[in-house]
Parts: structure tokens; C-alpha cells; sequence
């Protein structure tokens, strides 16, 4: 059984989550072919004041209709009974309730969920002893794998793209994610036997 620690928004909830509400609050016509960058400051042309100030306003309303991302529940519903499901979001705290009430509307499976209310995930992750994260933030994904020295899958974006480490891989999907796991984790279990 691994202990799998997962991020949500724009892992389990499609990346693409944000663009309506962007394109309709600042007059925009943008895709996420568009977001090349996590920080959404620059392309907004506003600074983090004022950026906080619109997440207060529509994040509530955000993440109750976030659509999920592509085979997320298929996959995470095979995993349920064989492993830890350990979310940990950089969501604020005030958000929990929407956050369980989310996961019940969608019959998303997951045996705890954290709210850390910042991007630093590392305590919440050392904490929880996960094997293994899923991630879409480049940096994150970078700093969880080199302090736990654990992979971490990095779901492609256009917002992700710069170099990554050994220890990251690139899925496009929940389904290559599945097929990832299949490969490393019997690898992984044959390594652990002969070590014994």
C-alpha cells in the first residue's frame, strides 16, 4: 500500500478551471494554452493586492463548479482500496467545507484531506509519510521531490514547462498516471523483497 499525497486544483480539477471566470472578470479571450506561467499577475496586468482581492471575491464559487480533470475519478476509484488517498491543497482553511462538500457531490474517494492555506506542502507530506505525489505546480513538484526524495508526478501545462529533476515525471493524464504507477510500484516492491 503506498501513501499517496495528491494536490487538487489543477490535478484533480481540470487546469482549465479558471479560464472562464479569468476571460469573463477582466474582459479576456485567453485558453490555457495561454497560462505559461503559475503566477497569473503578469498576464492579468494586476498586481498581488489586487489578484488576492478577486481570488476572496470568486474562489468560493471557483472550486464548487470545478469540473474534474480527465480519468481522475476512474483511476482514483481503482486505487481507493490499495492505497492512501492523502490530499493536501494549498487552499485556505475557510474553504474546507465547500472543499468535503466537493468531494461528496462528486464521489471523489480520499482518506484525509488537508487544507495547508500555502504552496509549502513538505511538513503536511513529511508528516503524512507519503511514498509518492501528484502535482501541476513545477516548483512544488520539484521541492517535494528532492526534500522527501520520493517522485512526483507532474501533470503537464502549459504553466509547468520548465526542466525538471530526476525524480519528477511528466504525465498527461490520470490514465498515464495510472500506467506510471503500474510499471514503478511492482518495481519498487521487487526491490523492497530482494532488500529483505
Amino acid at each position: 500500500m503506498l501513501r499517496m499525497g495528491i494536490d487538487i486544483d489543477g490535478t484533480i480539477t481540470s487546469p482549465e478551471t479558471f479560464v472562464p471566470y479569468l476571460n469573463k472578470s477582466f474582459q479576456l479571450n485567453i485558453t490555457l494554452e495561454d497560462i505559461k506561467e503559475y503566477d497569473l499577475t503578469k498576464l492579468l496586468k494586476i498586481n498581488e493586492e489586487e489578484f488576492w482581492k478577486w481570488m476572496n471575491q470568486n474562489e468560493p464559487m471557483i472550486y464548487e463548479n470545478a469540473p474534474l480533470a480527465p480519468f481522475a475519478k476512474e483511476v482514483l476509484n481503482e486505487w481507493k482500496d490499495f492505497h492512501q488517498l492523502i490530499y493536501i491543497t494549498a487552499r485556505r482553511k475557510h474553504l474546507q467545507k465547500l472543499t468535503y462538500d466537493w468531494f461528496q457531490k462528486h464521489h471523489i474517494p480520499f482518506h484525509h484531506i488537508e487544507l495547508v492555506g500555502t504552496h509549502d506542502k513538505i511538513l503536511s507530506a513529511k508528516k503524512h509519510g507519503v511514498d509518492i505525489f501528484f502535482e501541476d505546480k513545477h516548483d512544488n513538484a520539484v521541492m517535494i521531490s528532492e526534500e522527501l526524495n520520493i517522485p512526483v508526478l507532474l501533470f503537464n501545462t502549459p504553466y509547468n514547462q520548465e526542466p525538471i529533476p530526476k525524480n519528477v515525471f511528466r504525465v498527461n493524464n490520470w490514465f498515464e498516471a495510472k500506467e506510471w504507477l503500474e510499471y514503478w510500484y511492482p518495481v519498487k516492491q521487487n526491490f523492497r523483497d530482494n532488500q529483505s
